[in-house]
């Protein structure tokens, strides 16, 4: 059986629920869709978890997130950025899990009301494959998925981390203490998110 075309009318009439956050979000990243998928990715010590940290709180607002930290576990690293970004302002919608397998995470996500935001953080960590990740993603369509990535001289971190790159509609580096998106959804040009205002100012003069 053939596959389905659309037409230009149809695709006129359909409707997108988008996050409705304020301008600090929306001037550098616009209006993603709800279900985006993310790729996020970023030097050590380019204030990218960091970054991370505050666009979870961000999204509690509009959903429940689940935060995988393959990573750093809860490390004291970990637990500092929690205080620091007030995470327990978010307690009921905010869980962190450090050592869920694909089988496992898959059968979090296909309980009633699971999260609707989940960041895996890193995706070089999580070790599955591109082919793995696209299943995840397309078996639920309404979540959206928001893949951290260690970088190379510049560059995601491995094959299946650039092929997910491509795949994702929301693309941010961070480099310096700001976020800049490189996806399909942008803001004003030019723009960025400002992680960490001193950490711009230190680097700004070399020190």
């Amino acid at each position: 059986m053939a596959k389905r075309a659309y037409s230009p009318k149809e695709i006129a009439a359909k409707t997108y629920k988008c996050l409705p956050w304020n301008d600090r979000w929306s001037q550098p990243f616009g209006a993603p869709t709800m279900n985006e998928t993310w790729f996020i990715s970023g030097a050590s010590a380019s204030g990218k978890s960091s970054f991370v940290m505050q666009l979870a709180k961000e999204l509690c607002k509009y959903g429940t997130a689940l935060y995988l930290s393959f990573e750093e576990g809860v490390s004291q690293s970990f637990k500092e950025r929690i205080e620091r970004y007030k995470m327990g302002e978010v307690q009921g919608k905010f869980r962190v899990a450090v050592d869920d397998t694909l089988g496992e995470l898959t059968e979090r996500l296909s309980r009633p009301k699971s999260p609707h935001f989940i960041i895996v953080d890193s995706f070089q960590y999580a070790g599955w494959t591109y082919e793995q990740t696209k299943e995840l993603v397309n078996r639920f369509p309404q979540k959206s998925f928001i893949f951290i990535s260690q970088e190379y001289k510049g560059q995601p971190m491995g094959k299946a981390a650039v092929r997910l790159r491509y795949m994702a509609g929301m693309k941010v580096r961070v480099v310096g203490f700001k976020a800049f998106c490189q996806g399909r959804f942008t803001g004003d040009p030019g723009s960025f998110f400002v992680v960490w205002e001193e950490g711009i100012l230190r680097t700004s003069n070399n020190l």
